[in-house]
């Protein structure tokens, strides 16, 4: 099993990534050198986004997909999630509590 995964790093910037592992992939990515070089200066990082895949080919094919895509059009699939698309796939969305509860402009916390 393979998942796709988007991480919102502490600058408020989009990393997508592809792992076996996702508990441990974000650990790596947090806390040890084996993170993204990109990540590494931007901790702490929150798991925002996650898909399963059957064969690592659609993960790779999925992971492209969205590196090409804006961040407008990320943070779009990570508040909704579309149904699933590719063949062997399994989409879910592992949000934060703080994504949704942004405040609406204009409002007073």
């Amino acid at each position: 099993m393979w998942y796709v995964y988007i991480l919102e790093c502490s600058d408020k910037t989009l990393y997508t990534g592809i792992t076996t592992d996702l508990k441990r992939r974000l650990k790596e990515h947090n806390a040890s050198t084996q993170g993204a070089k990109y990540t590494r200066g931007r901790r702490p990082l929150q798991l925002v986004y996650s898909t399963k895949m059957l064969h690592k080919s659609a993960a790779q094919k999925e992971e492209y997909r969205i590196k090409k895509l804006s961040k407008a059009e990320k943070l779009n699939i990570i508040e909704n999630v579309a149904p699933n698309r590719g063949q062997g796939s399994e989409m879910q969305c592992v949000r934060r509590q703080a994504m949704s509860n942004k405040k609406a402009p204009g409002s007073q916390m």
